[in-house]
């Protein structure tokens, strides 16, 4: 048995900088500003910060479904170790049985092994599995034994997590660009570290304000929020909701993924915008830049019109809108706190969601100017998250040039 025995850093909220902040607690590699391990608000601030994106897609066989991203995902794991000059030690090789070698040599020399899974193929959240679909991200394993045919795994949960061998090797080595990966990191490079907030607050303003990296504008920042209020309200649009996510078990699929991604990466629904303030405050002290204080305020401000825009979604007057947010929200508490201790009741969560998804097909409480009045409901309150979002990043960019 090889195991980190001493490992107890389960406080990540994310696969990347939840692992990285996961990473460095264990190792004791504190913050020059703090003396503490560095938090996953500063990890996310430098990794590029916060967005608002729109995407909604439409595939054969599955119901449509709306992502809406909230954080940089340009290659921010990337941009955060080089940013914070921290020196990588990648190991990697198609090869099943080397990929074990690596895995345990790094464990044996003392340090967690960052590795790339396909978080469908790992049984500990329930996420439906089929050959169409993976998505690769980093976790921590801090511990392997053979002969008990286990695991130990730090994932975004507050409390260890297992898996067999076999499923551990099958999640690695879905994807040929990174089967079988590990990553070991250098302690980040203090003098680096101011130069490093400050390119990540304004990769915030610019995906805010600017052309993206890549895709259209209408998808990123500012943008997105006017694009989806036209996509709700112009039935005339190619990619209009009423053509998207029709009256009915559609529209019910698009509002509850809309949901989910004002949930997926914090501890609330406020789109990670208290996370990125406490980043702020943190910032407030790395550049000596006391403003930013203020600023965090704001952010804060528009995380209670991320908040509000939840409940918009997904109503308590509206039958079974209500029940359906508060089984997401539950389902997603359930895992931080208890992990696979928890599947029976996230099992349970799930089965309730689908049968109150099907019903829908055929039994929807919308009727014509009832469903108006929601669509202007849900509208208005996008523009009240527009309009906070508008005046935090204003005020982030006086902040960051007076």
């Amino acid at each position: 048995m090889t195991k980190l025995n001493n490992f107890n850093t389960f406080e990540g909220w994310h696969w990347e900088t939840g692992s990285v902040h996961n990473y460095y607690a264990y190792r004791g590699v504190n913050a020059p500003h703090t003396g503490r391990p560095y938090s996953e608000a500063l990890l996310l601030g430098v990794s590029g910060g916060i967005t608002m994106g729109y995407f909604s897609f439409a595939y054969a066989g599955y119901d449509p479904h709306v992502t809406l991203l909230t954080r940089n995902t340009f290659d921010p794991l990337e941009t955060l170790l080089g940013r914070l000059g921290v020196e990588q030690e990648i190991l990697q090789t198609a090869i099943p049985a080397k990929g074990l070698e690596n895995l345990l040599h790094t464990l044996e020399s003392g340090l967690p092994a960052i590795t790339w899974v396909d978080i469908f193929s790992l049984p500990y959240f329930e996420l439906t599995n089929d050959d169409d679909m993976y998505i690769m991200y980093p976790i921590l394993v801090y511990g392997y034994d053979d002969s008990q045919d286990t695991v130990w795994i730090a994932d975004r949960a507050r409390v260890p997590l297992t898996v067999t061998t076999g499923a551990l090797a099958a999640a690695r080595a879905r994807v040929k660009k990174d089967k079988f990966r590990v990553l070991t990191l250098s302690a980040p490079n203090p003098d680096k570290l101011a130069s490093a907030v400050q390119k990540g607050i304004w990769d915030t303003l610019r995906l805010f304000t600017e052309q993206p990296p890549k895709g259209s504008r209408n998808n990123f920042g500012f943008a997105a929020y006017t694009y989806w209020q036209e996509l709700l309200r112009n039935p005339k649009h190619k990619s209009s909701w009423s053509a998207v996510f029709p009256p009915g078990r559609g529209m019910v699929a698009g509002l509850t993924s809309a949901f989910f991604g004002t949930i997926q990466n914090g501890e609330g629904s406020d789109g990670e915008r208290s996370v990125y303030a406490d980043f702020l405050q943190e910032a407030a002290l790395i550049l000596n830049r006391p403003t930013l204080n203020e600023t965090a305020k704001l952010f804060r401000a528009a995380g209670k019109a991320w908040e509000g825009l939840g409940l918009a979604l997904l109503p308590d007057e509206i039958t079974p809108f209500g029940e359906l947010r508060a089984l997401i929200l539950r389902r997603k508490l359930l895992f931080r706190d208890r992990g696979a201790g928890a599947l029976d009741e996230i099992r349970a969560a799930n089965t309730r969601i689908h049968e109150l998804k099907a019903k829908t097909s055929t039994d929807f409480s919308l009727a014509d100017g009832t469903l108006k009045h929601f669509i202007n409901a849900l509208c208005d309150q996008i523009q009240v998250v527009q309009s906070a979002e508008q005046a935090a990043v204003q005020s982030l960019q006086v902040a960051m040039t007076v």
